[in-house]
């Protein structure tokens, strides 16, 4: 097996065997170890008769800390210290520094290893270097570059086709969700936006992983003409955006920030599907069975919108509706 650090709730375990009088090698199957780890740890600490798990454990973290110390050419080596100190002084970056030790001198160290010593040995440096906040600069840039560059890979609402704002076919979707009162539940709602047809998917916990897949497998139920493009909010929900297109085959838009009625027919489709589920009503109870239920009334209720026929009767049997404004 191989060799991994002993918790404090497996020394307690070790101890109590111990008491019952356990070989060392029923105690290492028990706690899934080598029979060698549990020689070495009881005999570093006190013997069978003597073992105390808290003191164990105490000292095997004074042992690790000095262990990591003596790892870091920066502790062991004073040239090297030394040599760090004198760049620092002159405002050289720690990069700058492990690469000129290497240059010069065939040192070779991280310029990272750098970094932690400064951050966690010598904090007093940190004036010498020209990011002082956090604790060194992300390799990646920051969250907030990060962020922008994710929404600047969005396609926006505005560069969505003509036909879509004018709701020319069947087949262009907005999509959601309704939160439940443990805000950790809630409904993935996806209204096409011609006939008003809505599908509705429990979910139990918010992860964008999870939704995704809901959102793929209620798709695959739909047939290739009626799957065209879906338009979101900006909730984190819909994070695997790039999934979804990929498992639905439809483009994927996202309206504009704070711009919810830009999405009017998956707000206002919400608000129908909220008289049977309002605001702050637990989730944890409800089951996929009740959504469908629902979710079939409102299909199947007129719409004044489609010259009163039914969103399913536009949507699955094909019926010819005059558009009006929603």
């Amino acid at each position: 097996m191989s060799h991994t650090q002993l918790t404090l709730k497996q020394r307690f375990k070790i101890e109590f065997l111990l008491e019952l009088n356990w070989l060392k090698k029923d105690i290492a199957n028990s706690i899934r170890v080598s029979p060698a780890t549990i020689g070495r740890e009881i005999s570093r600490n006190g013997g069978d008769e003597n073992y105390d798990a808290r003191k164990a454990h105490s000292k095997a973290n004074r042992r690790r800390k000095i262990g990591k110390k003596k790892s870091k050419k920066l502790f062991v080596n004073d040239f090297v210290y030394l040599y760090t100190q004198e760049k620092l002084n002159l405002y050289w970056s720690p990069e700058q520094i492990a690469g000129r030790l290497r240059y010069d001198w065939g040192v070779v160290i991280c310029h990272e290893t750098i970094y932690d010593f400064i951050y966690s040995e010598k904090p007093e440096w940190k004036k010498y270097l020209r990011q002082k906040k956090g604790k060194y600069r992300r390799r990646h840039g920051t969250r907030a570059r990060e962020k922008k560059r994710e929404e600047a890979r969005k396609n926006r609402i505005d560069t969505r086709g003509n036909i879509v704002e004018k709701r020319e076919r069947i087949g262009d979707w907005e999509g959601d969700t309704i939160v439940g009162g443990e805000r950790t539940t809630g409904i993935i709602t996806h209204v096409e936006r011609r006939s008003g047809y809505l599908l509705g998917d429990l979910f139990k916990k918010k992860n964008s992983e999870l939704i995704k897949d809901k959102i793929v497998r209620s798709f695959k139920k739909i047939s290739k003409d009626k799957k065209y493009t879906i338009t979101y909010d900006n909730g984190t929900e819909f994070s695997a955006y790039e999934f979804i297109k990929k498992g639905t085959g439809m483009d994927i838009y996202f309206a504009n920030p704070y711009h919810s009625w830009e999405r009017g027919t998956n707000e206002n489709t919400n608000g129908l599907l909220r008289q049977f589920f309002p605001k702050r009503s637990m989730f944890v109870k409800l089951r996929q069975k009740d959504v469908d239920d629902k979710v079939k009334l409102i299909n199947n209720r007129p719409r004044k919108r489609l010259g009163y026929l039914t969103p399913y009767e536009v949507f699955v049997e094909g019926k010819i509706a005059i558009q009006g404004r929603m």
